[in-house]
């Protein structure tokens, strides 16, 4: 049990840190726009990771540390653009439609979770090493993930009085372009 309890731990504060994936989880919980397709691509992208770092994989990543960098400006360049369109909507705010239940949301939750290169870091690397093999520690960081996505994209909703006025999406937007574009710069400056 205690792996279990450390590998939850661990998973938490790897995963609760403002980034890309969470901000737009967020923002696609309070539209309510393809909420369970958004939280399942993002729980399921880590469930694997994770499995991939606590079988080992994390060596082999260090021994081709070129893909981080590849990962990294390809990431960096996504961030950027998906910065500029959230920053477009703070100065040319459109209508929040909810019940949208096009692909769109969903791919672009595989973008932001498979091109990031921290998620690979993070969870392939820093908890594959710490996992050691150990998979009841892999199983409690995936139980750490899913509850996390579950609950940032379904209680977005306990948000939703104040994102009922245009000005409260200016201001998240705001903050979302200003993430995204702040990590794709970092991104592609660190390569």
């Amino acid at each position: 049990m205690t792996d279990f309890l450390l590998g939850f731990g661990t998973m938490m504060t790897l995963i609760v840190a403002i980034g890309a994936q969470n901000a737009f989880v967020l923002r696609q919980g309070l539209r309510r726009q393809a909420v369970a397709g958004v939280v399942a691509v993002c729980a399921i992208s880590d469930a694997v990771l994770v499995a991939v770092g606590v079988a080992g994989f994390g060596a082999i990543v260090k021994m081709f540390p070129q893909a981080i960098t590849i990962a990294a400006v390809v990431g960096g360049i996504f961030l950027l653009g998906y910065g500029f369109l959230a920053a477009r909507r703070v100065f040319r705010p459109q209508s929040m439609q909810a019940g949208d239940t096009s692909t769109r949301p969903v791919l672009t939750a595989l973008a932001l979770t498979w091109l990031n290169p921290h998620v690979y870091l993070d969870t392939v690397l820093l908890l594959g090493s710490i996992a050691a093999g150990r998979w009841l520690f892999g199983v409690g960081a995936v139980t750490a993930s899913v509850t996390w996505f579950v609950a940032l994209g379904f209680g977005a909703r306990l948000l939703s009085p104040l994102f009922a006025k245009p000005r409260a999406w200016r201001v998240l937007d705001g903050v979302i372009a200003a993430v995204m574009i702040s990590l794709g710069v970092t991104l592609i400056a660190g390569s």
